[in-house]
């Protein structure tokens, strides 16, 4: 078997070019890990240790990253603001005995070892060593539940990485969920630096410092690139390659992404903690070719009662934790609970198993309304959710963000309205809309769907 990668192998890949991970607030040159480290005295202690890494800025997450890899048993990635009890549970299921966090606050469970992450880098007194193949345990993103804690190795996280010439990457997600570490981990195994972002920072402040970066490559949800588009600072960046994941990538945000960065390429990935990257598309349209059923390859994709399964070695290697459930069935495919529905020779999204609104016995795919909703022309975003009805159980209702030269009037909601009776199911038509000028997003990135 090939020697274990690590992450301190990977950046030495670009060793003498400058290169960095960057947020607001810190910068974190690349080649310093060499002999340096973010847990200075402690990093000897964290040999062999499952260790729950639970730190505020990126930065530091990226560093502690860099610093466990190939040396901890395992790395829990915890993303910000968990709460005690949660992390209680993290480190009782990933059966941990270190805690790495910030260093200017006290540990906040008790463990058994104690290591706080500082930036700048501590001079080592000797360099690393790195030689062990070290576990990674992620949350999902809970969107059908409390999170799962599921096990990669960087094997499994980097399988669908492939070589590739200069790039300078940001992103809007969090590196400690599966969609921003995937960036993380593209952005080290290039010869480029990374743009995060800091804690709090908004999308106009990101746009401002990505285009000072002179970024090639950016990544986000559909939802964080909504957001670029209703930002008078979206053509701070200039974007060779624009990359969508975490969410269902409808016809309308890839028009206007490509009206906005015409030279980009742009592409959405299909890709789940559990599930690994499945793939990605960039035709410009939404869904995939159905033909991709039959292809042979990497990976194998199936459908099976309407939800795709996904089979291949970027796949997560099991749950974590007693009494966890199986991750894959008996062939090895791993369900990903998205439902997808065929029509004529292509594949379309139209939303989670888990996420269904049920309309007086009636299933209603919150992302399907949203796609109608999407397509008028003065709508810029939409969010559908479900409001309590004591007659059918539920009523479809939405927000709606408008098209900067759209001023919302009862008229407009009524041709919005009219529109989407022309292309829906009478029961998937929104009660009532309501005019916002703004979308919330979870932590994650994606579409907050409480009402």
């Amino acid at each position: 078997m090939p020697e274990a990668p690590n992450l301190a192998r990977l950046i030495e890949h670009g060793a003498g070019s400058g290169r960095v991970v960057a947020t607001r607030d810190h910068v974190l040159p690349l080649d310093d890990f060499a002999r340096a480290s973010s847990v200075g005295s402690h990093l000897a202690r964290l040999e062999g240790r499952s260790a729950v890494l639970f730190v505020r800025d990126m930065a530091k997450a990226a560093a502690a990253l860099i610093d466990l890899d190939g040396w901890a048993r395992r790395i829990v990635l915890c993303p910000p603001g968990w709460e005690p009890s949660r992390l209680e549970t993290v480190v009782r299921d990933a059966e941990a005995d270190a805690l790495v966090h910030d260093g200017d606050d006290d540990a906040p469970i008790p463990v058994e070892l104690s290591a706080p992450c500082r930036l700048p880098l501590e001079r080592l007194d000797a360099p690393r060593a790195a030689t062990r193949e070290t576990e990674w345990i992620l949350p999902t993103s809970g969107t059908s539940g409390p999170p799962k804690l599921v096990a990669h190795t960087l094997r499994t996280l980097t399988a669908a990485i492939a070589d590739a010439p200069l790039q300078q990457w940001a992103t809007f997600y969090d590196i400690r969920r599966y969609g921003g570490l995937q960036i993380f981990l593209r952005a080290l195994c290039g010869r480029g630096s990374l743009q995060l972002c800091g804690e709090g920072e908004s999308v106009d402040s990101l746009l401002a410092r990505f285009g000072a970066a002179n970024i090639s490559h950016v990544s986000g949800t559909p939802s964080h690139w909504r957001k670029v588009l209703m930002s008078g600072e979206a053509r701070r960046i200039d974007p060779d390659y624009v990359r969508l994941s975490g969410e269902i990538a409808d016809d309308a945000v890839l028009r206007a992404l490509g009206a906005l960065y015409p030279r980009a390429r742009i592409e959405h990935a299909f890709a789940s903690t559990e599930a690994g990257v499945a793939f990605a598309v960039d035709d410009g349209k939404a869904g995939f070719p159905a033909s991709w059923l039959e292809k042979e390859g990497a990976v194998r994709l199936k459908v099976v009662d309407g939800a795709l399964r996904v089979r291949s070695d970027r796949c997560a290697l099991r749950f974590v934790g007693a009494g966890a459930p199986a991750l894959a069935d008996e062939d090895g495919f791993v369900d990903t609970g998205d439902i997808v529905e065929r029509r004529g020779d292509r594949l379309y999204f139209v939303g989670r198993r888990s996420g269904v609104i049920n309309v007086g016995g009636a299933k209603v795919h919150p992302e399907e309304v949203e796609e109608a909703l999407n397509a008028h022309e003065a709508v810029r975003a939409s969010r559908v959710f479900a409001r309590r009805n004591p007659i059918v159980g539920a009523l479809v209702v939405a927000d709606v963000v408008l098209r900067d030269q759209h001023a919302p009037h009862p008229g407009l909601e009524r041709e919005i309205l009219a529109a989407c009776r022309a292309s829906l199911a009478p029961h998937m038509v929104p009660a009532r809309l309501r005019f916002v000028a703004d979308m919330p997003m979870t932590d994650g990135g994606k579409l907050a769907r409480h009402g």
